[in-house]
């Protein structure tokens, strides 16, 4: 099938997730239709640079023989089996990595499928938890103003992005919103809702979709500091700082903290399936064992829940992490990608501001009309130039794979600083912003 046809296709029967269909209509689309490294490569044969990880969950790049080996291997024995009554030995496995790597006290793991529904879970968890230790009072949650947790009900209670929750405001429950940030904000609502508060829920050190906004340090630690003063859960989000995106294996590490939940997706499988966990100490964990007429059972679950083909792809991500040494090769590209965006990127007229940490990054525009889409038309430059990157409104996000060579990093940022330029400069859109 030509590109032409997919494209017509497409258009016809498709529905893309965070897209206004009739702007996509009126362009042509780009169709992947294959990857290897950190190239993807169209219907045409055109490559680019891969500057978001497929969405921030690709790792160590497209097509890694030992992820693929994994893969094929499991399929010769089972693609599927619940977890439901019955267990395989890829969960076990995984289970036990991710508690040798998880921060101290985190011993349960609990699959799910993606970054929303491992959020989705540890609020359930966190709900039922008091209600099991006789304290239904506390049924609330705190959360961050433009936090962002996933597109479940539960979730989207917890996020503040209003852009993407407002309409559904009658939909969700109530959560107290702190700024980003400030932790007098936390301790003034702990002081006036602590009995009622179930858990805290936040995105360690970087918010990601609220465009890659930072925390001060030590933020992180006092936050867990409040929770234990106040008897009240911590909730760590890590489904995108996870698995080195921040520089460690869990960005918790860098402030030393240890939650009482969780989430983990995006990279647990390299980007390759997808499967997401909850871990939990054992403390919450014991507190849902009884008889069988207690009915403390977590009554949660989902079809694909702990994947084996899923299961083996995260084992043999793990792997790679170890025998690559990926922690320790990723930190001098950090250091690359930074100093080339404040040589390259920073100085730009169009550039208001740069947040990073590790490798997220967020170049904020400065202002122009909504209509004008200057995000987008960022990337519609750089995808001119042979890069993929991605805009969170006229925020330009760069989240480039672990695994993203030192030439290659050079080559994006190169990019980027290109792109920012030649979209920020015509004329009519800067009058207009004027």
């Amino acid at each position: 099938m030509t590109t032409r046809e997919l494209a017509g296709q497409d258009k016809r029967a498709l529905w893309h997730p965070f897209t206004q269909q009739q702007g996509w209509c009126e362009e042509e689309p780009l169709i992947i239709e294959r990857a290897q490294g950190c190239t993807l490569y169209d219907t045409g044969g055109n490559g680019y640079l891969d500057g978001v990880s497929s969405l921030w969950c690709n790792v160590h790049g497209h097509g890694h023989p030992a992820i693929d080996r994994a893969v094929r291997d499991q399929l010769d024995r089972v693609a599927h089996t619940t977890m439901l009554g019955l267990s395989h030995p890829g969960a076990i496995e995984l289970a036990e990595r991710l508690v040798e790597l998880a921060p101290d006290g985190l011993q349960r793991v609990f699959y799910s499928d993606n970054g929303s529904t491992a959020a989705e879970v540890a609020l359930k968890m966190a709900f039922q938890y008091w209600r099991h230790r006789d304290m239904p009072e506390r049924d609330g949650f705190i959360c961050l103003r433009d936090a962002y947790h996933g597109d479940t009900i539960g979730s989207v209670s917890v996020g503040g992005i209003d852009l993407f929750h407002a309409c559904f405001g009658p939909l969700l429950f109530d959560a107290w919103q702190a700024e980003p940030g400030d932790i007098d904000a936390i301790a003034a609502l702990l002081r006036e809702q602590g009995e009622r508060v179930a858990a805290v829920i936040v995105e360690p050190l970087v918010q990601g979709a609220a465009g890659i906004l930072t925390h001060p340090d030590g933020y992180l630690r006092d936050v867990r500091a409040l929770c234990d003063e106040h008897d009240v859960l911590l909730i760590c989000d890590e489904v995108a700082t996870g698995f080195g995106r921040t520089g460690t294996m869990f960005a918790c590490e860098q402030e030393g903290v240890a939650p009482d939940l969780m989430c983990v997706a995006k990279g647990l499988t390299g980007g390759y399936m997808p499967l997401a966990a909850t871990l939990a100490t054992e403390r919450i964990y014991e507190a849902f064992l009884g008889e069988h007429e207690d009915l403390k059972t977590f009554f949660h679950g989902h079809t694909y829940t702990g994947n084996p083909l899923a299961c083996a792809a995260a084992l043999a991500t793990l792997d790679v992490f170890e025998q690559e040494r990926t922690l320790e090769a990723v930190a001098p590209k950090i250091a690359l990608l930074h100093e080339l965006l404040d040589e390259l990127v920073a100085p730009l007229a169009g550039v208001r501001e740069i947040r990073r940490r590790g490798l997220m990054v967020g170049i904020e525009l400065h202002e122009f009309p909504l209509e004008a889409r200057m995000g987008h038309q960022v990337t519609l430059a750089a995808r001119r130039r042979g890069a993929v990157i991605r805009p969170l409104g006229d925020v330009v996000v760069l989240m480039p794979p672990l695994a993203m060579s030192a030439d290659e990093i050079c080559h994006l940022v190169q990019i980027t600083a290109a792109s920012v330029a030649e979209a920020t400069a015509r004329p009519v859109l800067l009058a207009a912003a004027a």
